[in-house]
């Protein structure tokens, strides 16, 4: 408003400066007579009231102007600071998330998941709310530019909200990879400890069998033994002989398993190969030594008569016998890795069917001693003295009986082992089906809200207010729906715990609900904003509901797919049925382009309903201009082509002619006066049509 005491005062005070400036005075009391006359002229002349009338319209009309700027440049600075935090946010993440590089440990990698479950969890969530709060931001300071015919906002380079897309895009997509990641490496070190704790049992068995025995093929007895003894000596050698070909299969496995350790690039394999390699040159060696003594046996031409023929049957028998109980107890020892029901049930029958071999095995057992048996009672009957020790094996009744029962010993604790295992996987498979029950029933429910959600956007049931009542509602029902996704979260915080990596009963992931979720959430938000947003442009433009609706009516007629936008032939054929001449000719074509950069400023290809809705009620309304502005500040500068800034804080309130000046260029005109401003450049800027 229009202080008009103070601008009484203005037009008091001019005349009397002027006076005393040519040296005029006069008494107080004169003085103030004088005044009183100045003020019935002016209140009773017509042409000084219209002039205020008009001074306070124009006034008004610049404060409405300038309210509207000030709000949206705060708008505008508060989408940049807001759009500037998450791309520095996603910026820093992707790095995290793109970093492959493996641990040596489970308990490593498992940290980095778990980790990565604390980001899931914690940190994305409040970031999916900021980007959508950005998005909605963005559209509404959009809707509020165009409905006061200004320039659309166009953020700073890198801050559009594509940018923000393209850069969230990245981060799911390195998300995603992150995690399959995560588990593959998972599998992998379980992978390699499993076959890292084979070899070293495989290796020490080995070792502890090869012990001493190159020392034995170097001893050089034979050089005094008498022609009995040497005999015997080459009958131990081919006893020898037998269960070194019986050692090869291990030391093959010892190398296979050492070759797979560093194809899958195992922490320790340097150690590995250094243990791999003394066993394989211990055995070249065993080989050639084995050799070398077979040779210098075979020139005694008197070794074959005094060989106990029931000594070297032992031998043969037993040495396989011992070699089969040290892969049983192997067997019976080895770790195993299942991850279902029915692989270890295949465990099971397995190690039932190696249980059925037990009393063949017993029986051998038992031939196997006999001949021990019978030999020392012939040995007796004829006077014979044994060394006390078979000269062909090391391997006594004994070790026989000590090994047999470690395997008897080993059998029910592989049992025990099995039925834990078993009811482990009981215990995985009831996670699983506890899971995929709950899953499939909320993914099925997420994507029915979707689609109800489009079809309330796209129909035209009741007015823009029952819309956005319909929309709250569904909005209030998905955020009471949040307890059935957080129980999801827990039972599948508890698969990932038991390391489950698949379930069969269920298409769902707990990715695919929580990405089916955060969609729910902006599409509901996104559609309430868009709703609002009508209401807005409804309420600002005067525009009927039965405009509205008509509006609708013919968007959707043209709107084939139903995506709730129309392609530039589809506007086209909507803006000829509404009698628009955009017809394929030169004329027609340049119409069309002109309309369309006002309907699709960013060159999208695409046209929303809100954008049609403005131009819709553009053409049909009046809205504020530069020139009607440039008009109001001329009022208020008394018909000057500038205004100083004593006459803006006179007209206007003080925030706002404290706006004008300091945004204001100086005027140049050739009847410029100290300090005079430039309003006609400072109206073409509010409107875009110049740089402010």
């Amino acid at each position: 408003m229009v202080d008009y005491h103070a601008a009484n005062q203005s037009y008091q005070y001019g005349p009397s400066s002027a006076g005393n400036g040519a040296g005029g005075g006069g008494g107080m009391g004169d003085y103030m007579a004088q005044e009183d006359d100045w003020d019935r002229d002016l209140l009773l002349d017509p042409a000084w009231e219209k002039q205020q009338r008009k001074a306070e319209t124009a006034a008004n009309r610049i404060c409405k102007v300038l309210a509207v700027n000030q709000e949206n440049e705060h708008l505008m600075e508060d989408y940049e600071k807001l759009a500037s935090d998450l791309l520095e946010w996603i910026r820093r993440t992707i790095p995290w998330l793109e970093d492959r590089v493996p641990q040596k440990t489970i308990t490593e990698m498992q940290q980095k998941l778990e980790d990565f479950r604390d980001y899931r969890r914690v940190h994305k969530p409040p970031k999916v709310q900021e980007k959508c709060q950005l998005e909605i931001n963005f559209n509404t300071l959009q809707t509020k530019l165009r409905l006061s015919n200004r320039p659309a906002f166009m953020p700073s380079e890198g801050r559009m909200v594509s940018d923000i897309n393209n850069g969230w895009q990245h981060l799911e997509q390195a998300e995603k990879g992150y995690e399959e990641w995560l588990l593959n490496e998972i599998r992998r070190l379980e992978r390699l400890d499993h076959l890292a704790e084979k070899f070293r049992q495989k290796a020490s068995i080995h070792e502890a069998w090869t012990d001493g025995k190159e020392a034995m093929l170097k001893h050089r007895d034979y050089e005094t033994a008498t022609l009995s003894d040497i005999k015997a000596l080459i009958r131990k050698h081919e006893a020898f002989e037998s269960d070194l070909a019986a050692h090869q299969d291990r030391v093959e496995q010892i190398a296979a398993i050492a070759q797979e350790l560093n194809e899958l690039d195992y922490y320790d394999s340097h150690n590995v190969n250094t243990r791999c390699q003394k066993i394989c040159d211990q055995w070249d060696a065993l080989g050639s030594l084995t050799h070398s003594r077979r040779e210098a046996l075979e020139k005694t031409e008197k070794q074959l008569e005094t060989i106990d023929q029931l000594h070297l049957e032992y031998a043969k028998r037993a040495a396989p016998f011992n070699n089969w109980m040290e892969s049983a107890m192997e067997d019976l020892q080895d770790m195993f890795i299942v991850h279902t029901i029915e692989e270890i049930e295949g465990l099971i029958s397995a190690h039932d069917q190696f249980k059925s071999t037990l009393p063949d095995a017993d029986r051998e057992r038992e031939a196997i001693l006999a001949i021990h048996k019978e030999a020392q009672r012939i040995a007796e009957s004829n006077h014979i003295k044994l060394s006390g020790s078979n000269p062909y094996t090391t391997v006594t009744p004994q070790i026989i009986n000590s090994k047999w029962e470690k395997v008897q010993q080993l059998v029910p604790k592989r049992d025990h082992a099995l039925l834990e295992e078993q009811s482990k996987q009981q215990s995985n498979e009831h996670l699983r089906r506890q899971f995929s029950s709950q899953a499939n029933v909320v993914g099925p429910w997420i994507q029915t809200k979707m689609e109800e959600i489009g079809r309330i956007s796209i129909e035209m049931n009741g007015t823009l207010e029952d819309q956005l009542s319909h929309l709250k509602q569904y909005e209030r029902s998905i955020v009471d729906y949040k307890p059935n996704l957080d129980l999801l979260e827990q039972q599948h915080q508890l698969i990932q715990e038991a390391l489950i990596f698949d379930n069969k009963h269920t298409n769902y992931t707990m990715e695919h609900i929580r990405v089916g979720w955060e969609q729910l959430l902006t599409t509901i938000a996104r559609t309430i904003n868009e709703v609002e947003n009508q209401i807005l442009t409804r309420d600002a433009k005067g525009i009927s509901q039965e405009q509205m609706q008509e509006f609708r009516a013919s968007f959707n007629h043209f709107d084939k797919d139903h995506g709730g936008a129309l392609g530039p032939e589809e506007f086209k054929a909507c803006l000829i049925s509404l009698g628009y001449d955009v017809e394929n000719d030169r004329q027609g074509d340049a119409e069309f382009n002109r309309i369309m950069s006002v309907v699709d400023p960013n060159h999208s290809g695409l046209v929303t309903f809100q954008a049609f809705i403005d131009f819709m009620s553009r053409e049909t309304t009046d809205t504020d201009t530069a020139d009607q502005v440039i008009a109001s500040f001329k009022v208020l500068a008394g018909d000057k082509n500038f205004i100083t800034a004593e006459e803006l804080r006179r007209e206007l309130p003080p925030d706002q002619a404290e706006y004008c000046i300091a945004r204001m260029a100086p005027y140049q005109g050739p009847d410029a006066v100290p300090g005079a401003l430039d309003y006609k450049s400072f109206s073409t800027a509010l409107y875009g049509e110049s740089d402010l």
